[in-house]
């Protein structure tokens, strides 16, 4: 169906009508504007009757371009049918750790050996990709938490702003809690069914104005599962000055509280060594069930101003342009001789 945003504007449709009957009219004794076809539209039918018609279809011409600039100024738009938009998915927020220690390269990725968090944009990009349905938010966290996307179904923006994140521009230590409270202040207003967090760290919570124990008995009542994912390999040559050494570089990775976390809340900790296991573990939390929500509709707007705006402008180009042919051939039109008036208009 069609709808006016600014019905009002019509209003002036009878401006002309006011202006003609209220201002008074100019009276000339010598013709203000010269014009090299006035022979020509004058020589042509100077009755009364060819005059008086000609000067009706002028008036028309003035009167549908009042018009059509009158709709215009309504702002007609065409209101499509409802488009049921997704409805079915979890509300999903992801906690990605971005911390300084996430930029250990103890990962090999496509047979290189890169960082943690350029593996952790791969896998979790793949996986954002795959929740086609959910709406999807990103949490990064560092010695800060912050939301860089909220619960959106835009998936590729999500996958992008991830990927564009760089390393440690939340700070170089690591709070957990408060990403947690972050999570359950964003998901608090959401179906108390659909509410879902993945947090992924390497490393133990060293900062922060709230406990991840804490926060997670907060998710709990407020129903939000938790799934802990500990990141980091196990073993790492480091060069030395005599020979190489093998250490640790997930040492200080705190899993009982990533398990303690993920069990108080109903969801699981899974610990991911190498790139094919966080792998792996993304690929099963893809398989969660989805959960109905509110059905959600859409009604495309199709703006249409610009129809008459052009008809009027195109009009308002014919009446200046070619005023006198152009009266010439509506009257001849008028009296069912077109072609032949305007010959012989031309002619005259």
């Amino acid at each position: 169906m069609i709808e006016f945003l600014w019905p009002y504007a019509a209003l002036f449709l009878p401006l002309p009508i006011l202006v003609y009957l209220l201002v008074p009219k100019a009276e000339y004794k010598e013709p203000a504007l010269q014009v090299p076809f006035f022979a020509t539209a004058s020589s042509y039918d100077t009755t009364s009757t060819g005059a008086g018609t000609r000067s009706i279809i002028r008036r028309l011409m003035l009167l549908l371009i009042w018009i059509a600039l009158v709709a215009a100024a309504t702002r007609p738009q065409w209101i499509g049918e409802p488009i049921n938009l997704p409805t079915s998915g979890r509300d999903l927020l992801l906690a990605v750790d971005i911390s300084g220690s996430m930029g250990t390269e103890d990962m090999k990725l496509k047979g290189n050996m890169t960082t943690r968090l350029a593996v952790v944009k791969d896998v979790v990009g793949d996986f954002v990709e795959r929740r086609k349905g959910d709406r999807l938010g990103l949490i990064l966290f560092g010695t800060r938490a912050y939301l860089q996307t909220p619960l959106t179904f835009d998936r590729k923006t999500v996958r992008t702003l991830l990927t564009e994140t760089p390393l440690g521009i939340a700070g170089g230590k690591t709070a957990i809690g408060d990403a947690i409270g972050l999570a359950v202040k964003r998901l608090q207003s959401r179906p108390a069914e659909n509410r879902v967090l993945i947090l992924l760290t390497d490393g133990v919570n060293n900062v922060g104005e709230v406990d991840p124990t804490q926060a997670a008995k907060l998710a709990a009542q407020e129903g939000i599962r938790i799934y802990t994912i500990g990141f980091g390999a196990d073993e790492m040559t480091v060069p030395g000055f005599f020979f190489n050494r093998t250490v640790n570089p997930s040492a200080e990775l705190d899993v009982e509280t990533l398990t303690q976390i993920a069990s108080t809340t109903g969801g699981i900790f899974q610990r991911a060594r190498s790139s094919e296991e966080l792998t792996e573990i993304y690929e099963a939390l893809d398989k969660m069930e989805p959960i109905e929500q509110d059905a959600e509709t859409y009604r495309p707007v199709r703006s249409l101003y610009w129809y008459p705006l052009a008809f009027a402008l195109i009009s308002s180009l014919l009446f200046t342009g070619l005023h006198p042919v152009m009266t010439t051939w509506l009257y001849g039109l008028w009296a069912g001789r077109p072609w032949a008036t305007t010959r012989e208009a031309a002619a005259s």
